[in-house]
């Protein structure tokens, strides 16, 4: 019952007239933000920073969360409409959302992203309010060859996007790691693969080649087609879901935020690996896998879900034990130093008022989204009665500006027209393009971690087996790989008639 009294106390904060202002104008900007690739929510908390000299701590951090939770829903309306990700979270969403769009259900997709980040951002938040301290406690049991394994899961189980050829989506796959591995490397200092640039001696920005695949890529492809106006962009008379596209979607949302919130928790976890592997899950467990690749809502509702809970995952670690696993948590982290708190295990004790005010504020900032995403639903759908050169021609400025406001760099600009012109040909001879993405992403943090077990261990690569959690993570990724193509024999065995 102590847990339920303070968050009472909690919500008598948060429900203050100045707090549920900052909480509205945080949702609200962070929407926006969410919208725009390369703007997230870190570099707008950044930019916020020097509130904290002028506003309450609790205020200034019920206005961040607000920010930071808008962010991770606004970033599905322009992969959804336009294939054009606002964050890296929201490429796994933009896979079959997109689609719909394009199938006429964009309203349909916008309303399942809306509801289903809500759903998932309550769950994740009542997961913060109860069981941050075993959530912790279990991803603190996670060394260098546990994340291995559970990137090696990843990368494993997303091979449900990988298209139709395995030859080829292993190929993308391939290429995405390598530019995922430009840059310095971290173990040694050394530059790799920079072929002497120095603007890439940073690596490459995964939302510079997500937007130049995506929307740069695809904006070629269609331009290079006749008659493609057509049959594109359509238009469909219902804006919200249907009875079916519920029944299709709540089994997903919840999948999704009990697999975002402990991922998100987790160091590294981040929200990139819950969403893939959301995917991967939900093309696996639904009763339509013939729409994967041609707009099922359950790959729009899953990835969502586990992009928001993972949101109020990564708070747990930054609040329970001062640990950022994110550059936004990182950003808030130093927003807790600029008022002289030390976020810890004994913040919830010292700060009370503040802690629990933001927690009752992420519970406030839900409905709020939820009210404003959910009307607007209509108005977005609106942008694809755009003429469509009008529309793609603003997609390539859309993109332009917020590529280089990422770096001010013009080899991010060039590199976003190379990837565009890439995806246009990977788009032309069949290649998948989002195992690209998922080499980027999954890739480095592979290699970090192998590196480090092999360091710790002397080099002995038995390490991933020794570890019984290291060990349960490849089985279950064995188990992915080798008992489809069994059930698929088995199933084909018990088909054939007999005499």
């Amino acid at each position: 019952m102590d847990t339920f009294a303070q968050l009472a106390q909690g919500f008598a904060v948060a429900l203050t007239p100045i707090n549920l202002l900052f909480a509205a104008i945080g949702v609200t900007l962070g929407t926006a933000i969410g919208v725009l690739p390369g703007l997230g929510p870190a570099l707008t908390i950044a930019l916020l920073l020097p509130l904290t000299f002028q506003v309450p701590a609790t205020g200034a951090f019920i206005l961040f969360a607000g920010i930071y939770y808008g962010a991770m829903y606004g970033g599905s309306t322009t992969s959804i409409l336009l294939n054009t990700p606002g964050e890296s979270a929201n490429i796994v969403t933009a896979l079959e959302g997109n689609k719909m769009a394009k199938r006429g259900r964009a309203g349909a997709a916008l309303a399942t992203a809306a509801i289903g980040s809500f759903v998932a951002g309550t769950i994740g938040t009542i997961g913060l309010t109860f069981i941050a301290g075993p959530v912790v406690a279990f991803a603190l049991k996670f060394g260098p060859a546990e994340y291995f394994s559970l990137m090696v899961l990843s990368l494993l189980t997303v091979s449900a996007v990988l298209g139709h050829s395995v030859l080829r989506g292993i190929t993308a796959l391939a290429l995405g790691i390598f530019m995922g591995l430009i840059g310095i490397d971290l173990q040694t200092g050394q530059g790799r693969f920079t072929f002497g640039v120095t603007e890439l001696l940073d690596g490459i920005n995964v939302i510079v080649v997500a937007v130049g695949l995506f929307a740069v890529g695809e904006t070629l492809w269609l331009a290079s087609r006749k008659l493609q106006h057509e049959d594109v962009l359509k238009i469909s008379d219902s804006l919200m879901m249907s009875k079916s596209d519920w029944k299709r979607s709540w089994k997903p949302w919840f999948r999704g935020a009990f697999l975002g919130f402990p991922i998100g928790a987790m160091p590294a976890g981040g929200a990139e690996v819950p969403t893939f592997l959301s995917y991967a899950i939900e093309k696996k467990l639904s009763d339509h896998p013939e729409e994967f690749g041609k707009g099922a809502i359950e790959g729009v509702a899953g990835p969502e879900a586990a992009n928001n809970a993972s949101a109020a995952g990564v708070l747990v670690p930054m609040l329970a034990l001062g640990l950022p696993t994110s550059a936004t948590a990182a950003i808030m982290l130093s927003a807790f130093q600029s008022y002289g708190i030390n976020p810890g295990p004994q913040l919830m004790q010292s700060q009370p008022e503040l802690i629990w005010g933001l927690i009752a504020s992420l519970y406030i900032g839900n409905v709020m989204l939820l009210a404003l995403n959910l009307p607007l639903v209509g108005l977005w759908v609106k942008i694809l009665k755009i003429p469509s050169p009008m529309l793609y021609g603003g997609i390539l400025v859309f993109a332009t500006i917020g590529t280089y406001g990422i770096s001010r760099s013009v080899i991010d600009l060039v590199l976003l027209y190379a990837v565009g012109v890439l995806g246009y040909f990977m788009r032309r001879f069949d290649f998948p393009t989002s195992p690209v993405i998922i080499g980027m992403i999954i890739g480095p943090l592979l290699e970090q971690e192998f590196r480090r077990a092999m360091t710790i261990s002397a080099g002995d690569p038995m390490i991933f087996l020794q570890k019984p959690l290291s060990l349960a993570l490849l089985l279950i990724a064995l188990a992915a790989v080798a008992l489809p193509p069994i059930i698929t024999r088995i199933r084909g065995r018990k088909a054939l008639p007999f005499a």
